[in-house]
């Protein structure tokens, strides 16, 4: 609608000047020039884009000497690429490679196609049903979805994926292996093009091979279902997210939760997970896999599993400090608690386990979280896209700073292969271990 207002002063302009043209060379230079102005147009707001997303590190960056990077510098080397730029995905792809410069977590462009939009009512996407992780350079299944789509079609934990479609696993995560990323970042990075890819349309279908346990080479296809799990509410320009969440008693008396991300309808299926588990021996919070979210739901949980206040960590700003305060909760859990981390726990996932580490009220087993705790809000961009950038930096009750160092674990246990292809989930079975122990 924009473009034909604009094509339609511009043909009011010209007229106006009374140049003599006839009716065919009028019309052809009308559609010419209503072309040239709304690429001028778009042209411009990718520049004021780039200057907004320039600017609002400028003066928002919580280390006015943006951690000894010359951000007057970096704009001026990318400024003389604008010029160049066809479209909206080469300008967030300039844009990252500037936000990339700092070095940091939470700087991040997020494409408008690539939002959900707060309008959607429930998950549109489609998957098989499977998680996994990069162990020893494969991209190992870790976990299958009882009754989904991947374990009727024989995937198990432990399989080794090596092509999905016609795309081998080693060239779609080629891009990763040559980027400037952090190696904290790199294996979370290719487990998610690979899952992006694994994905898609519910009903449609992906063709799979793999390895089994023997190593011996199969091929499947497998139909993709729709997400399990409920968007979340938009919390500020924090979209919707796709909100998975579990709580079970295991043997022993042993309450699981596991969830995927942080987010607002999470606090209450807790409370009422932790409600209905006070005479559990012990609490076990699965985190693996959880890059962070709302980082209050964080403050939240502390205080239902403890009997005093107190404080996960601290967030410094420019000119002020925040604590990540908690306050106790009516009939909190006073057991024993274990969260289990991986190198994909990352931002609130790091705040809460670091926190409850520290204070003495959690023991943490699995491996070293990815190291990205930079609290941050998300803007609107002229574009439409999403900018998210850090406010504050992080750091634990005892003054540990968490980006690029992560949350170590009271206890390391790695993903092991053949623990997942015998069935069993070595990490979770030191937690259960752990607090049969401390009975």
């Amino acid at each position: 609608m924009s473009r034909f207002i604009i094509g339609l002063m511009i043909a009011v302009f010209l007229q106006s000047e009374g140049l003599a043209q006839s009716p065919a060379s009028t019309q052809s230079s009308i559609v010419s020039a209503s072309s040239d102005n709304a690429k001028d147009k778009e042209s411009e707001v990718r520049r004021q884009t780039f200057d907004l997303v320039w600017k609002t590190v400028k003066d928002k960056h919580f280390d006015p000497n943006f951690g000894g990077v010359n951000w007057d510098k970096v704009r001026d080397d990318y400024t003389p690429r604008l010029a160049s730029l066809k479209n909206n995905p080469e300008l967030y792809q300039l844009l990252q490679q500037m936000l990339n410069e700092l070095g940091q977590s939470h700087f991040n462009i997020i494409p408008a196609e690539s939002v959900v939009t707060s309008d959607e009512k429930e998950p549109s996407a489609g998957h098989i049903g499977i998680d996994l992780r990069i162990i020893q350079g494969e991209a190992v299944i870790t976990r299958v979805d009882a009754g989904s789509e991947a374990a009727k079609s024989g995937l198990k934990p432990g399989y080794i994926i090596r092509r999905i479609d016609e795309n081998p696993v080693e060239r779609i995560i080629e891009p990763v292996m040559k980027s400037k990323e952090r190696d904290s970042y790199k294996g979370l990075l290719m487990a998610r093009r690979l899952m992006a890819r694994i994905g898609g349309e519910p009903g449609s279908a992906v063709r799979i091979e793999y390895l089994d346990g023997h190593d011996g080479s199969h091929e499947v296809e497998v139909r993709r279902q729709l997400l399990k799990g409920e968007l979340s509410q938009p919390f500020g320009n924090f979209p919707p997210q796709f909100t998975e969440f579990e709580s079970t008693r295991l043997n022993g008396n042993l309450g699981l939760i596991r969830f995927n991300i942080f987010t607002i309808p999470i606090m209450a299926k807790v409370r009422t997970a932790i409600g209905e588990c006070r005479d559990c021996a012990g609490l076990i919070f699965d985190l693996r896999g959880n890059p962070g979210g709302v980082g209050g739901i964080a403050s939240g949980i502390a205080g239902l599993l403890s009997s005093s206040e107190g404080s996960l960590g601290t967030m410094k700003m420019r000119s002020t400090q925040l604590k990540f305060a908690f306050f106790p909760q009516p009939e909190s859990f006073k057991g024993p608690v274990v969260i289990i981390i991986d190198g994909s726990s990352a931002s609130t996932s790091e705040v809460f386990a670091g926190g409850m580490q520290e204070i003495g009220r959690a023991k943490i087993i699995g491996e070293t979280s990815m190291g990205a705790a930079l609290p941050s809000i998300f803007q609107k961009l002229p574009t439409g896209a999403l900018f998210q950038f850090a406010i504050a930096d992080f750091k634990t009750p005892k003054g540990i700073l968490v980006e690029g160092r992560g949350v170590i674990p009271d206890l390391e246990v790695r993903w092991n292969r053949k623990a997942l292809l015998s069935g069993h989930d070595s990490q979770l079975d030191a937690a259960i271990k752990l607090l049969q122990t401390d009975k």
